[in-house]
């Protein structure tokens, strides 16, 4: 089964990966963007968001994608894999970003997943307040340095772009207690 943990920086993602992982390590965890070699060297140019291109930006994305396709997820599909990001934050990002379709990203991310989306996907929605309050106890990449609004509306967008898609998934109030986000997410991923 191939599961995606999607939502904006500091909804908690990774937190309930991590947590996931002490209790079931057979589990394979990975990322978007650097789950590969190749990820790597993209996550920095990505992240430095030195890039004035928006769609030299959303190629080197897709391109990720499309490595850690093939690297980590294809090999893997007979295993449960997890994955903190993918296609759904490519898409929201893409679309707030502007001048971007929908129907087009969601194309261009077929052919970078050779059509083989995801089984399910939990989305973490956070609010303005929570956001503000966790960005301001860390460092901001280029991407985050967009500004709050800016997360907010790459939010909005994976919303949105969920509920056109035909895949079983969760939204996850970012909001609770973690306690209370592990137990939602172990009874929805039966684990």
């Amino acid at each position: 089964m191939y599961i995606l943990f999607e939502g904006i920086d500091t909804c908690g993602k990774t937190t309930q990966i991590e947590l996931i992982a002490q209790k079931h390590p057979e589990i394979i965890l990975t990322h978007e963007p650097g789950g590969t070699a190749f990820g790597k060297k993209a996550r920095e140019i990505l992240l430095d968001d030195g890039l004035s291109s928006k769609r030299a930006e959303l190629l080197l994305f897709l391109a990720d994608r499309a490595e850690h396709y093939e690297e980590i997820i294809k090999p893997n599909r007979n295993k449960t894999i997890i994955s903190d990001r993918g296609f759904l934050s490519g898409i929201g990002y893409a679309l707030a970003n502007g001048d971007f379709d929908f129907d087009e990203l969601l194309m261009l991310n077929r052919f970078a997943l050779q059509g083989d989306l995801p089984d399910k996907i939990i989305l973490f929605v956070t609010d303005m307040t929570t956001l503000r309050e966790r960005t301001s106890q860390k460092s901001l990449d280029g991407i985050e340095q967009r500004g709050l609004e800016y997360l907010i509306d790459v939010q909005q967008h994976m919303i949105e772009s969920l509920q056109k898609l035909y895949i079983d998934h969760l939204i996850i109030d970012a909001t609770e207690e973690i306690e209370t986000i592990q137990e939602k997410i172990s009874s929805y991923l039966k684990l």
